[in-house]
């Protein structure tokens, strides 16, 4: 196995209804205090993060199979009742260039069926990698097309809305301990023949992923199952209405020999004043990565 291979897997990554009335409430100032004081309990990390993308990049001339499960609470239902598998696609193709490729398929607003696809892209370009440390800086995109009815507030290009966004993340690592941080900017498009309603198409999302290896304590081969913890905080904010909302999302993830991984994480919104179709949800992925392919 490459050394990139290794430090990429094992040590590394990673019904409409009116809107609520457009004010902060006060108790979101406690939910961000209680998530900084969470931090202070991740002493030791990895950067294979569940909900978001670190700096890092898979492993060069290596391909990677996921089967994404997302099961969601709907508004106008008690149950999880919304389910969206998606298939993915991701490539290597150089220590800096990494490409994924998704389709979508679920049972939101009809019978279960596909709905759509996107493409995603990340490129590093700034790495400063010591000893069990490094500092790193990437861009990424994604472009997706839907085609299905648009009945959310919050733009979701991950099978919910057609559009385009671009970013940047940066990523510390400092021996077993993580932090990842990105910003982008993402603009909705129209479903096929479904507007996007309102002229609100315009959002700027950010996120804080944190993590921490709780298995094996010592590392003594790399065929060793890990057990990880994640917290993240993901957001978004619409440049044209001021609606935004914040989610929490704790996971576990195992990693097995340093090649397949299982992860399970929740996604819980914390606060918002905007309208969203699905913003509870359970997460139950499923991936394989090929080695040396091409």
């Amino acid at each position: 196995m490459q050394p990139e291979t290794v430090s990429a897997f094992t040590m590394l990554q990673s019904d409409v209804m009116e809107p609520a009335e457009r004010q902060v409430p006060f108790f979101m100032k406690v939910y961000i205090i209680i998530f900084l004081t969470c931090i202070s309990f991740l002493a030791k990390a990895q950067e294979l993060f569940v909900f978001t993308e670190p700096a890092s990049n898979m492993a060069a001339k290596s391909v990677g199979l996921r089967l994404n499960n997302f099961l969601m609470h709907q508004v106008n239902s008690s149950s999880y009742s919304s389910y969206q598998l998606t298939p993915e696609v991701m490539v290597g193709v150089s220590k800096k260039i990494m490409l994924h490729g998704d389709l979508f398929f679920s049972n939101m607003h009809s019978n279960f069926g596909f709905k759509g696809g996107s493409v995603y892209g990340k490129y590093r370009f700034f790495s400063n990698d010591d000893i069990q440390k490094h500092f790193r800086m990437a861009a990424f995109g994604r472009v997706s097309s839907v085609n299905m009815p648009v009945r959310q507030e919050d733009i979701n290009l991950y099978g919910m809305n057609s559009g385009y966004e671009g970013g940047l993340t940066v990523t510390q690592l400092l021996h077993k301990v993580a932090l990842s941080a990105s910003g982008s900017f993402v603009k909705a498009m129209s479903n096929g023949q479904y507007k996007f309603p309102g002229g609100n198409d315009k959002a700027v999302n950010y996120t804080l992923s944190f993590g921490k290896l709780m298995l094996p304590k010592d590392y003594t081969n790399y065929k060793q199952t890990n057990l990880n913890l994640m917290l993240e905080m993901l957001g978004q904010t619409n440049v044209v209405s001021a609606g935004y909302y914040i989610d929490i999302a704790p996971s576990f993830q195992l990693i097995v020999n340093s090649q397949s991984r299982l992860d399970f994480g929740y996604r819980h919104q914390l606060s918002t004043n905007m309208f969203r179709f699905a913003a509870n949800s359970f997460l139950i992925r499923l991936e394989h990565n090929l080695y040396n392919v091409f």
